[in-house]
């Protein structure tokens, strides 16, 4: 495991997408990023899939994050429970040899909530372990299914997923409003309508507003899917918000979050943008660092 102190492998494996990161002393020395999510992977190839990986980056130790601990990756690696810190995660490593461990997720379950995440976990604590964010702090990463997290004293306490971007995407592709929501969201006019209509909170009538709006000349369907997207992304902002905006620290490229920048400060908070590839990347140097 000490080989892990000077050049390792790190890989971010998502459902659909990953990011290979070759690691020397401390820095990136070399990625890529591909559509070889795990759903991509059958269930017995992991072991040639990583074979590959360290045939183009170097047969290095690895280090592996994200959905590949999942059901549907390689191994169901059992989840850390919040509060949860870098040690932690270090401590729940779930090692295939001496070479490869898979990084667990983290849960929180309490009477009234379930939640879990895999690999936004490495990239909060790395955030914090690398000074992007502060100790104690809301972080939020938007995606398919947008993680909200709190930390404090360097430490996941709790944390929120919202199915904001996954709702989109099926809006978009089947039932009544998929026609209208194929343009490309732009955060303009309509986007920060939709925002502001989003606080509101009855969200499943302003969804059909989007229609009744086509039918009534009220609005082109070129800003509709702006307009659903700020509908969506500014719910789910409010939501998180309630009664004590403040700083939401945002891990995501530039795109969405700017998206969700706009909405936090129409919310009456305050966002700061974090790089979430440098987040990952220190949160895996800090776990390399932490191993014997």
């Amino acid at each position: 495991m000490t080989e892990f102190a000077s050049a390792f492998l790190a890989v971010d494996w998502g459902t659909t997408n990953r990011r290979v990161f070759r690691i020397e002393n401390g820095a990136v020395a070399a990625t890529e990023r591909d559509a070889r999510g795990v759903t991509s992977v059958a269930p017995g190839d992991f072991v040639d899939e990583v074979a590959r990986i360290r045939g183009r980056f170097g047969d290095l130790p690895i280090l592996l994050a994200g959905m590949v601990g999942s059901t549907i990756g390689w191994r169901d690696v059992p989840y850390v429970a919040a509060p949860a810190d870098l040690a932690a995660l270090a401590q729940g490593l779930a090692w295939i040899d001496a070479r490869t461990a898979i990084v667990p997720g983290v849960s929180v379950l309490t009477d009234v909530k379930a939640d879990v995440m895999r690999g936004e976990e490495v990239q909060f604590l790395g955030a914090v372990a690398a000074g992007l964010v502060p100790r104690d702090a809301l972080l939020c990463q938007p995606g398919t299914h947008c993680k909200w997290a709190r930390v404090e004293s360097g430490v996941i306490v709790d944390f929120t997923t919202a199915m904001t971007g996954e709702v989109f995407a099926l809006l978009r592709r089947h039932g009544l409003l998929a026609s209208q929501l194929q343009a490309e969201v732009t955060p303009g006019a309509a986007f920060r309508d939709g925002v502001a209509t989003g606080r509101g909170g009855d969200l499943a009538a302003a969804l059909f507003g989007i229609r009744a709006a086509k039918l009534l000349g009220v609005r082109d369907d070129a800003d509709a899917a702006s307009y659903a997207s700020g509908l969506l992304i500014g719910s789910d902002v409010a939501a998180r918000l309630a009664g004590a905006p403040g700083a939401v620290h945002i891990l995501a490229d530039a795109g969405l979050a700017e998206l969700y920048s706009i909405a936090v400060t129409a919310h009456g908070g305050t966002a700061h943008i974090v790089d979430s590839h440098a987040a990952f990347v220190a949160g895996v140097v800090a776990l390399a660092r932490m191993l014997p």
